[in-house]
């Protein structure tokens, strides 16, 4: 043993290790920097991380053979360490590589499709499902609302179903007339299983072909042709949902005030449900003109059957978006209170109808700063129907308003995961994220999202507000001047030129935003100021911002500009003019 520690001296191994056990520290501090902003995979983090280990052990052999002594033979003593030494690098480097889970099968290496990232096949649940757009076999691109209004209401139905993932409309009907083969939709929309087929109407019959299929294999699990009446619509629509549920096996969602939830007239009458649909096919649309005739159609559909509630809650919830979003002044407040009497009617005729609850709760954010009732109604609305993504991002909204953003980011995460191309999901969930200082994971969520919807201007812009608050004034600054030409341009770039220093420029930016946008863009302004650090400009606009009822106020306490003045009298002061706590976990920009 005396001759051992001898041995160690000689040849330094304490120096040795201790200079490698400093220099692998710094370079983990930068390999851990460097990853964040090139985004590699947290694996090839491990992996360096392992190499370095295992360079340890090959340091010390080296150091031994290289000593002071290091060209004398070696005796059976060092001959039996270096062997140890191999030994456990080799024994940890197995290990490790079979610990480490892989991220698809075997065959599944390359990716889906250029910019659709995969889904790792050990995280798809088996009971998982997306309706693809049923093809629409008509012949008229008029039908086109049909077909697709067979489609979603089968994603309606079998999301009533316990346990069972249903890819939302917004992200399924993204793969329309899609090339991909069944197991890179399945990759694309993480699910287990499609639902796709075809509709034919001719007069007063419809044709449809359905088929569930198995997007490992392609092999189809069920499929079924029918021919009916088209007065036998809503039973051939229950029919295949039923098939499918049982192939799932599978039952309807039980207890927690759960009730089944219907888009359907409640007289049956298929010309209300016809004009529903094409009220439907028109409202998720951007811009006034489509929603207006939208909610024409809406206003067919209870013109002809008075008690369809579904119908009075899709209106009000069109009236609700377009003066949010498309008017201003008497009209906004005009089309509040066509929404407020639609929002009415809808609850009225069925207290227990998810969506009018969901109508009722942006309604009265949107339009009173109701904070406490939209919740409530958010709530009521996930009750009725837990799986309703619409209802957990509304939600999801309210409680970061309220200074919660770590309660919204869960209900984010479900909606993201059943509709990844939720632009509203994903661009609220990188905003929670950041506002509690998970600032990779913010930036992970925005880039998955702009992979899948790369045209999303909110996304861009999200992504120039989080690289402000990452202290990277000029990436932000490219990102900003690569926005499409408006008002989140106009707005990016003014405060981008800021943290970039460039404070001529700035001004002249700022100075134009307000010529240009100030009546719509009051809130933005106030944030802009307070990156700017003028908080009596920033107090000033935001009162601004009140007197408009411009709904940018529900991201105040989530703000990382305007909470640097979270402690000025005249934020808490506010906030009670709002209707808003004063507290909040988010954090503020130093």
């Amino acid at each position: 043993m005396h001759d051992l520690v001898q041995r160690l001296k000689q040849r330094k191994l304490v120096q040795w290790s201790l200079a490698y056990g400093a220099s692998s520290f710094a370079f983990i501090q930068v390999l851990d920097v460097v990853a964040q902003r090139f985004g590699w995979p947290d694996r090839l983090e491990k992996l360096l991380i392992l190499a370095l280990a295992i360079g340890f052990f090959v340091t010390l052999v080296l150091a031994w053979y290289h000593g002071e002594r290091g060209h004398q033979r070696a005796t059976g003593m060092e001959l039996v360490i270096l062997a140890l030494l191999l030994a456990i690098g080799g024994g940890l480097l197995w290990r490790y590589e079979r610990a480490v889970p892989t991220d698809a099968a075997p065959n599944s290496a390359a990716p889906v499709q250029a910019g659709v990232p995969a889904a790792s096949a050990s995280v798809i649940s088996a009971k998982s499902v997306a309706v693809l757009p049923f093809v629409n076999e008509s012949g008229e691109k008029d039908q086109q609302y049909f077909s697709d209004g067979l489609s979603e209401d089968l994603i309606n139905a079998l999301s009533q179903f316990d346990g069972v993932k249903v890819i939302s409309r917004n992200s399924s009907f993204q793969f329309r007339d899609s090339t991909l083969s069944s197991e890179a939709l399945g990759r694309a929309l993480g699910v287990a299983y499609l639902l796709e087929g075809s509709v034919r109407r001719l007069q007063d019959q419809v044709r449809v072909n359905a088929e569930l299929v198995n997007a490992i294999d392609g092999s189809a699990l069920w499929s079924q042709h029918y021919d009916r009446p088209y007065k036998d619509l809503f039973a051939l629509q229950d029919e295949i949902t039923k098939s499918v549920a049982d192939v799932l096996k599978t039952k309807l969602l039980e207890g927690g005030g759960a009730v089944v939830q219907s888009d359907r007239p409640p007289g049956g009458d298929l010309a209300a449900y016809a004009a529903y649909l094409k009220g439907r096919s028109l409202d998720r649309q951007i811009g006034e003109a489509p929603l207006r005739e939208a909610i024409a159609h809406f206003g067919e559909a209870v013109w002809i059957d008075p008690k369809y509630a579904a119908a009075y809650a899709a209106m009000a919830r069109t009236w609700t978006q377009m003066a949010g979003y498309d008017l201003g002044g008497t009209e906004a407040q005009q089309a509040y209170a066509n929404a407020r009497e639609a929002t009415g009617k809808a609850l009225q005729l069925d207290s227990d109808l998810a969506a009018g609850h969901d109508a009722r709760g942006r309604l009265v954010q949107f339009a009173d700063f109701d904070w406490s009732g939209a919740e409530a109604d958010f709530r009521r609305a996930l009750q009725l129907a837990p799986n309703d993504d619409q209802a957990k991002t509304g939600l999801a909204f309210v409680l970061a308003a309220l200074g919660h953003p770590r309660q919204a980011i869960p209900l984010l995460r479900q909606a993201f995961a059943t509709d990844p191309r939720s632009v509203d999901a994903s661009y609220m969930l990188n905003l929670s994220l950041a506002a509690v200082g998970e600032l990779n994971e913010a930036e992970q969520t925005l880039t998955k999202a702009l992979v899948l919807s790369p045209d999303e201007t909110y996304l861009h812009y999200g992504l120039v507000v989080l690289q402000v608050q990452r202290g990277m004034p000029r990436a932000a600054l490219a990102s900003a001047q690569n926005l499409a030409p408006g008002l989140l341009r106009n707005v990016a770039v003014a405060m981008t030129l800021y943290a970039a220093q460039d404070y001529g420029a700035a001004d002249a930016a700022l100075k134009t935003l307000i010529a240009k946008d100030a009546e719509s863009s009051a809130y933005q302004i106030a944030s802009i100021y307070a990156l700017r650090r003028d908080p009596d400009s920033t107090f000033m606009w935001l009162d601004r911002a009140w007197t408009n009822r411009d709904p940018g106020i529900g991201f105040l306490l989530f703000d990382p500009f305007i909470l640097r003045y979270k402690d000025d009298p005249r934020f808490a002061a506010f906030c009670k003019k709002v209707g808003l706590p004063v507290t909040t976990e988010s954090k503020a920009l130093p």
